[in-house]
């Protein structure tokens, strides 16, 4: 039986098919006079993996915590194609209906791991929880469960019963990916999953998140400043700068030939290091 996932070719490249999971349409968020992101549109596709970057300050925090539904945007609108009902307005939701699609379609990986994480609830508790909130109530079966995605994740079952204060910085993200991963959503969101990590420790989490957006065919959006993170993870890239999005394609044309001077400032800047 062929395991090549159905929304990747064989060269690893996404398909693109005719409808959008999510499209955002000129999606803008002000704090007072200062702009958090203004004019935001794109389509996300199944499969694909959107990077947004920029420096502090340009607006790629903003644009994701609206994605998301942790702010309000003052204008615009997102669009996401759910499994059961088709297309619906994210930005009208009300918050029972936003908090199960948080739990089932979507998911929130954090910067930092214990923003994402129950950290005085053991690391199968933490994976546990998420299928109970989904209505699974089996507890041999939620174990089993929590114990294949542990090993997953590259964490010993014999730690299942430990709590996340436990582990390391690395193990905590890759409890929380496990965590938000088991349900099997359709889109992830990711706030700068390697911040305050350590090279060697980033690399391997890179390498996992890799694998498993690949085999489960995952759509993802990435947030990050780090130029790296997007090179091996997103097939697409936007470039904010002052809330706008200055440049957006493919990413390695976009990394490799960029057209706009503060994406040359800025890929010049990483090369210079």
């Amino acid at each position: 039986m062929s395991t090549q996932n159905p929304c990747r070719d064989v060269s690893g490249k996404p398909r693109i098919p005719e409808t959008p999971l999510l499209s955002v349409r000129a999606l803008s968020k002000s704090y007072g006079a200062r702009i958090g992101c203004t004019d935001v549109s794109f389509d996300l596709f199944p499969g694909e993996v959107m990077g947004i970057v920029g420096e502090s300050g340009s607006g790629k925090s903003t644009l994701l915590a609206c994605l998301a539904g942790h702010l309000a945007p003052d204008a615009g609108e997102i669009r996401f194609e759910t499994r059961d009902k088709g297309p619906v307005d994210t930005i009208g939701l009300g918050e029972p209906a936003r908090r199960m699609l948080a739990r089932t379609d979507w998911a929130f990986v954090h910067q930092n791991p214990r923003d994402g994480l129950r950290m005085g609830v053991s690391a199968g508790g933490n994976v546990g929880e998420r299928l109970m909130a989904v209505g699974a109530r089996h507890y041999g079966r939620i174990r089993g469960q929590a114990l294949d995605w542990l090993g997953r994740v590259e964490i010993d079952a014999d730690r299942v019963d430990d709590r996340p204060s436990a582990f390391s910085g690395g193990m905590q993200q890759r409890l929380q990916i496990a965590r938000n991963l088991v349900t099997g959503p359709r889109l992830v969101f990711m706030d700068e999953p390697t911040g305050g990590l350590d090279v060697s420790v980033q690399a391997r989490l890179l390498d996992l998140m890799r694998g498993l957006v690949r085999e489960m065919g995952l759509s993802a959006i990435i947030v990050t400043h780090d130029l790296a993170v997007v090179r091996l993870l997103a097939d697409r890239l936007m470039v904010m700068k002052s809330g706008r999005v200055v440049e957006a394609g493919l990413t390695d044309q976009v990394l490799d030939d960029p057209q706009h001077p503060y994406t040359q400032l800025l890929v010049s800047s990483v090369l210079q290091v």
